[in-house]
């Protein structure tokens, strides 16, 4: 049985790709992590790292070795979250903007049943505005959106590029207005981009409105308008236009997690696997 320490210490070694600041990454000595990397290489009677004075590298048997050992180490993780997590039971009514849906959310509803396995969630997908407001009737328990123009509510979870996009063959034709794909009413997007044109001297026109990212993103394909969009959710047969296309910058888009006042233990547990994800490697979209 190869001992999870010292497949931790092989781990942090050759990620951090040195003894010394895998050492501080694990907080113990480099003498320390230097004796588990030893110790591991005589259990698997194995070189897995070629040592010089200046660098680290893994041998051939490390690099076969470091794919196996996150993977155990994930499972072991995984296993003392539920061992250590609370018991919880209930419903959770979420409330998120498609953006998220289709991105982060599969991760972070994966990760949350499967420590909560006895917690039951409703999920509303909607615009931002709307679901805040269901929030704050207490018709939803946590919201995943993004904040409205000039509020600071809500724990910030990301900040990414709004951007404006189009068919990869739509072209502006000069002097005519801009034709618009949004959102209907009460979208943070929609809010910042007409801002953003009322303060230009661009003329503009709305031919096309949804309730949907999928809509929208289907009126540009189809060329019939510009849109406003989270710069990760630009898909192949779009294009970014910017100022060379005479358009006017559009802010940075903020998404946050909202809670209800008082939120029970179930809530607060989904909250906190949301947060959990938006801190790791993968950052959510909006």
């Amino acid at each position: 049985m190869l001992d999870f320490e010292l497949l931790r210490a092989f781990v942090a070694v050759a990620e951090c790709g040195g003894f010394h600041r895998a050492a501080e990454r694990l907080n113990l000595t480099q003498s320390t992590v230097s004796q588990q990397i030893k110790r591991l290489e005589l259990e698997t009677k194995r070189p897995l790292f070629r040592r010089t004075t200046r660098s680290v590298a893994l041998t051939d048997d490390g690099e076969m070795l470091l794919g196996e050992a996150r993977r155990l180490l994930q499972l072991e993780e995984a296993a003392r979250q539920r061992l250590e997590a609370p018991r919880l039971s209930g419903t959770v009514r979420l409330g998120v903007v498609e953006e998220v849906a289709e991105g982060s959310l599969p991760s972070a509803l994966a990760r949350f049943a499967a420590l909560h396995r006895g917690v039951k969630l409703e999920v509303q997908i909607g615009v931002s505005m709307e679901l805040i407001e269901q929030l704050n009737a207490g018709l939803l328990d946590v919201v995943c959106a993004a904040r409205p123009p000039g509020t600071t509510k809500g724990r910030l979870v990301s900040r990414e590029s709004l951007v404006w996009a189009a068919a990869d063959t739509f072209d502006l034709v000069p002097g005519e207005a801009l034709p618009l794909a949004l959102y209907r009413e009460r979208s943070v997007s929609r809010e910042v981009a007409l801002a953003a044109l009322q303060d230009s001297e661009l003329t503009w026109e709305i031919v096309y409105t949804s309730p949907s990212l999928t809509g929208l993103r289907a009126a540009a394909l189809a060329g019939l308008a510009i849109t406003p969009l989270p710069e990760s959710t630009v898909i192949a047969g779009l294009r970014i236009l910017g100022a060379e296309a005479g358009l006017p910058r559009l802010p940075d888009i903020e998404l946050a997690i909202y809670e209800k006042p008082r939120p029970d233990k179930a809530a607060a547990a989904l909250t906190a696997a949301m947060l959990a994800l938006a801190r790791g490697p993968s950052r959510p979209t909006i």
